[in-house]
């Protein structure tokens, strides 16, 4: 049996405008709709199909604000058994490191853990750092990148993607592992899941439930946004007519701009 954690986030639609607020320039999440973020949704499948495979349950973890339960929603009717919410305005405005050092605090409240699952990088803020960062923490092996992964017992295989190439790579449980958006292709949620997940109720817990409400918030973070400047308007494109040295033309354009 293998219980997992899967760590999940509520970000801004992809498809909406997004704002920063005008007083801490933090991203004003409640300016658009939120949805659960496309990568989680594939480490939940991934969790949920090592579950199908070896027993044991899912919990999904998720640190935001209260709307932040339609993520919770959304990953309860794929499957996943049980839910903890850390909902604390204290939190508003943490960095990276401050975001896992909460989210590893709260993992320290849930028994019998032996995987935790995480995407590779939020959509919102794009750090890729965070499932790292937790493993630190808590001193953990982490396999970080992966296409692919295979839970044998209390081993673990995967496939690792980068720039760089494609490289194997293995652990013991406990670990932590992240995910790249090549690992699966998640499940739709049925009738049956999504009704079964009206009747779970998520965990709330607090920053100060946590011990750590005086290491969280804007103020205590080691990096903010001190100013912004909107994004110039896209100028006129260049056109290029065709006498004969069309190529030409086209190659000292883009020398110009530095591009080749």
């Amino acid at each position: 049996m293998t219980n997992v954690v899967v760590l999940i986030k509520h970000v801004p639609d992809y498809t909406a405008e997004w704002q920063l607020s005008e007083d801490d320039f933090t991203l004003d999440r409640g300016a658009v709709d939120g949805i659960i973020d496309e990568i989680n949704e594939r480490a939940v499948e991934e969790a949920l199909q090592i579950k199908e495979a070896n027993g044991g349950e899912v919990t999904v973890l998720c640190a935001g604000p209260a709307q932040a339960a339609d993520a919770i929603r959304k990953a309860l009717s794929m499957g996943a058994d049980k839910a903890i919410h850390i909902q604390d305005d204290a939190v508003h405005g943490s960095d990276a490191k401050q975001t896992a050092y909460l989210l590893a605090s709260a993992l320290g409240t849930v028994e019998g853990v032996e995987l935790v699952i995480a995407g590779n990088e939020s959509s919102d803020g794009r750090a890729g750092a965070v499932p790292a960062m937790i493993a630190e923490f808590l001193e953990l092996p982490h396999l970080t990148l992966l296409r692919k992964l295979e839970v044998d017992g209390e081993t673990l295989r995967g496939e690792r993607e980068t720039d760089e190439g494609i490289f194997t790579v293995e652990g013991t449980l406990p670990a932590i592992v992240s995910v790249n958006e090549k690992i699966n292709e998640p499940r739709f949620p049925s009738f049956k899941g999504i009704m079964a997940a009206k009747k779970k109720t998520p965990e709330v817990l607090t920053a100060a439930e946590l011990e750590v409400a005086d290491d969280m918030g804007l103020e205590s973070a080691g990096s903010r946004v001190t100013g912004v400047t909107p994004k110039p308007p896209r100028a006129a494109g260049e056109r290029i007519v065709d006498e004969g040295d069309g190529g030409v033309k086209v190659v000292e354009y883009l020398a110009g701009q530095k591009i080749i």
